[in-house]
């Protein structure tokens, strides 16, 4: 029994190493092919990007590059102030060169879930400001079809008050179940970096995605929704064996 265990620990270690390994491949070479000297820098969030910000820091101080960097949420804030990269704003600089973020799953036509942090709002208006959007994940997160791997569900963020009817109305329209995003450090619902509510829908059919966004943007109350569609330039994959895929969006 103790051979087993020591066994299932190993394997797990092996697996979670092999899954950073992956990211941070993906992270570098993203950063090495689109970040070039002065450009304004979108930093995604999550732990994929953490791996982006380091190499970031790197370039910095080795090539001397000049970046200016603007966050997606309290995370990403905290990461650049960490590497002691400049840090900007959408006010200062409105309009981006590139904007480099990971997503919780990525389809064959470049469709994005992304939310699973709870930062998609911000997420989405930043990357909207960039020129290419570019993503970076291990293997894990390349799907042939959104829902295939990952089973969380697409995170719609939303005015507090109207998450119960929001949530009522998307499961009587579109079927699956909607669920109130509930905290686990704190008693309550997850909050936002905005103030709001994160609703995650669950055992959704296979849509067209840019209909289904444009609809439930439309529904009083919806913020914004964890689909990006139409808006990643380019993903790149970390693999197992250390190689990277790479994705172009579909012309």
């Amino acid at each position: 029994m103790k051979l087993f265990r020591l066994f299932s620990r190993l394997s797990s270690l092996a697996a979670m190493t092999s899954l950073e390994s992956a990211k941070r491949a993906a992270a570098f070479k993203a950063v090495d092919l689109h970040v070039h000297n002065n450009n304004i820098v979108g930093i995604g969030s999550g732990s994929t990007v953490i791996y982006a910000v380091e190499r970031l820091s790197e370039r910095v101080k080795n090539e001397k590059i000049n970046v200016q960097c603007v966050p997606t949420s309290f995370q990403a804030r905290q990461l650049i102030v960490q590497h002691k990269l400049p840090l900007t704003d959408l006010e200062i600089h409105p309009r981006l060169d590139v904007c480099i973020d990971g997503a919780d799953e990525v389809d064959n036509s470049l469709t994005l879930i992304k939310g699973g942090g709870g930062c998609l709002l911000q997420e989405k208006i930043v990357a909207s400001c960039a020129k290419e959007l570019i993503i970076i994940a291990d293997f894990t997160k390349n799907s042939h079809k959104l829902g295939e791997q990952y089973k969380k569900g697409i995170p719609i963020e939303v005015v507090p008050m109207a998450y119960a009817p929001i949530k009522t109305q998307i499961e009587n329209l579109y079927g699956g179940a909607v669920e109130l995003r509930m905290a686990k450090a704190k008693a309550g619902p997850v909050v936002t970096d905005n103030g709001n509510f994160i609703l995650d829908w669950k055992n959704f059919q296979d849509y067209n995605w840019e209909e289904i966004n444009t609809k439930l943007n439309v529904i009083p109350g919806v913020v914004e929704t964890g689909l990006f569609v139409k808006m990643a330039k380019k993903a790149y994959f970390g693999l197992a064996d250390g190689s990277i895929k790479e994705q172009l969006a579909l012309a």
